[in-house]
């Protein structure tokens, strides 16, 4: 018999934004870049509406500490 491998999946959490349809490309890139630089957020999904609204939902893992017992 093989053994077999446990895979645990990374956990991440969310976090959505709602950017009104004045902004701009330049300020979207701008806010996204500042939350991935200092939040550590990536993007996961970018919808833009027909009326020029866009909802951001970015992501981050959560690194979660494993205790050890000496």
């Amino acid at each position: 018999m093989i053994p077999t491998k446990t895979v645990r999946l990374p956990e991440y959490e969310y976090q959505s934004l709602r950017l009104p349809r004045g902004t701009t490309r330049n300020a979207a890139r701008q806010l996204l870049t500042e939350h991935a630089e200092y939040g550590n957020w990536e993007l996961d999904r970018l919808r833009l509406f027909p009326d020029g609204s866009r909802t951001v939902r970015l992501k981050r893992r959560i690194i979660r500490q494993v205790r050890s017992t000496w």
